[in-house]
Order: C-alpha cells, then structure tokens, then sequence
C-alpha cells in the first residue's frame, strides 16, 4: 500500500540537539482525532525577534480536532486562516493579514479595502520567516506558510499532516500545483506586473499542474491534499466537511 512509503519525516530531520522542547500527543475524542502541542516546532528555528518579525516565541496550549473518517462534500470550503497542522502540532496558516495601503508610509496595512492581501512567500525574509518558512506572530504562535526549503530537495513520499476536514497533507515531488502568474498588468491599484507579491495576481487554471484547485487529487488511497513547493504551498480550500473548530487555544 501507498501508505507504506509514507515517511514521517519530520521527525528524522530536525532533532538538532538545541532544539526547542516539542511537546505533542495524539488521541481519539468520539469521531475525532485530535492533535494536541505546545506549539513548539521539534527542529531550530530562526532567531526571534528579529529585524523584520519583532515577535518572540511563546509556548501555547494547541488542540487540532479533524474527521477521523473524512468524506467529500459536494461544496468547497474557504477562508479559513489555519489551513492544517504538522504532525508536530505546529500549525499551517499560509496567510498574512496585510494588505496593499498606499495611504500608510511602509505600503500595508490591515485594511482590506484594496482588495490586494500580501503574500507571504514573495520575498518572506521581509517578514522575517526563517528556513523552515515559519515565522512568530504576535501572540508568540509559531506557524509555516510553505514547506522547509530541504523538502523540495527530497523524493520520497512524506506524510507532513492533517486539514481541518481530516484528510491527509502529504508532500511528493512529482505533485505539482495548477496556480500560475496572472498575465499582464493589475487592473487597479496596486498596479504593476502581476508578480506573486499579493494573494490576487495568481489564478487557477485546470490541469496545468498535477492537483485541483485545492492543491489536492485523487489517489489509490482516497482523496489527499499536498504540499508544494510553489503557490498555493498548501490547500487554501477543502473538498471535505471541515471542523469548524479545528484549532483551539487555551
């Protein structure tokens, strides 16, 4: 079975021995399983706080509740800020909540009126994220908005974790995402090339890539999202009955 190759790499690669104390379990609650941590990533990160994310880390008190028996839907869901969580208990929120502003001095703000939100991925060193493209937000939340850069060095199969609707996330090389670059100009401010600095300069388009519009397909073990190492970097919308409350904070 496929599930066979799966290899939970993220806890083979990044047991450095100054790493931060990763504190994770795992345990069924009714017809959910549920991923409880403290947040802490189980590999070194960046240096927080640093020039560009004046945030620290904090330890957190994480629970991640997902379908343990996930089924599609006939309808998709979207917007949700924490689209998954690691088998670490970190979670995934690809997200930012800047947006264009050219009414402040440094260009964002979180007024989403122009319609342009900041992608996190174009040049994410401005916002301080480290080598594992996670990064602290004001809350001490240590959170990923794409794959550690290695991985795209790897070809083996890796199960990287869970979506809000209990289906797998899972990393393979050959799977390639069906987002591209819009063509041309933006059509309003904040003008210029559509060059992947905002959320709205990409667009789907069916079957350039390997995956649907969720980042996700099909395979011989029932349907799975993935991870990739260009735009959306995670799913951004869910074929499956999401749990409402998937992330919770104490």
């Amino acid at each position: 079975m496929l599930i066979c190759r799966y290899v939970i790499l993220i806890f083979l690669y990044c047991v450095p021995a100054n790493a931060h104390e990763n504190l994770r379990s795992i345990k069924a609650e009714g017809e959910m399983t549920c991923i409880l941590s403290n947040g802490i990533p189980d590999h070194n990160i960046g240096k927080f706080p640093n020039k560009a994310n004046p945030n620290s880390l904090e330890k957190q008190k994480l629970k991640f509740c997902f379908p343990s028996n996930p089924n599609l839907t006939t309808k998709k869901t979207r917007g949700l800020m924490t689209v998954g969580v690691f088998l670490n208990g970190v979670p995934i929120r690809p997200y930012t909540a800047e947006y264009f502003d050219p009414n402040v001095k440094r260009g964002y703000s979180k007024n989403p009126s122009s319609g342009w939100r900041k992608q996190a991925m174009h040049k994410p060193r401005s916002l301080g994220i480290d080598d594992y493209n996670g990064h602290v937000d004001k809350s001490g939340l240590y959170h990923y908005h794409s794959i550690a850069t290695h991985l795209n060095e790897s070809d083996q199969i890796v199960l990287i974790g869970y979506a809000p609707d209990g289906f797998k996330i899972i990393y393979d090389a050959s799977e390639t995402s069906s987002w591209r670059l819009k063509s041309g100009l933006r059509s309003k401010p904040a003008n210029g090339l559509h060059d992947g600095q905002f959320e709205e300069d990409y667009e789907f388009i069916t079957e350039s890539g390997s995956l649907d519009e969720c980042n996700g397909k099909e395979t011989k073990n029932g349907y799975a999202y993935f991870a990739t190492g260009a735009y959306p970097y995670f799913p951004r919308c869910f074929k499956g009955k999401i749990n409402i409350g998937f992330m919770k904070r104490n």
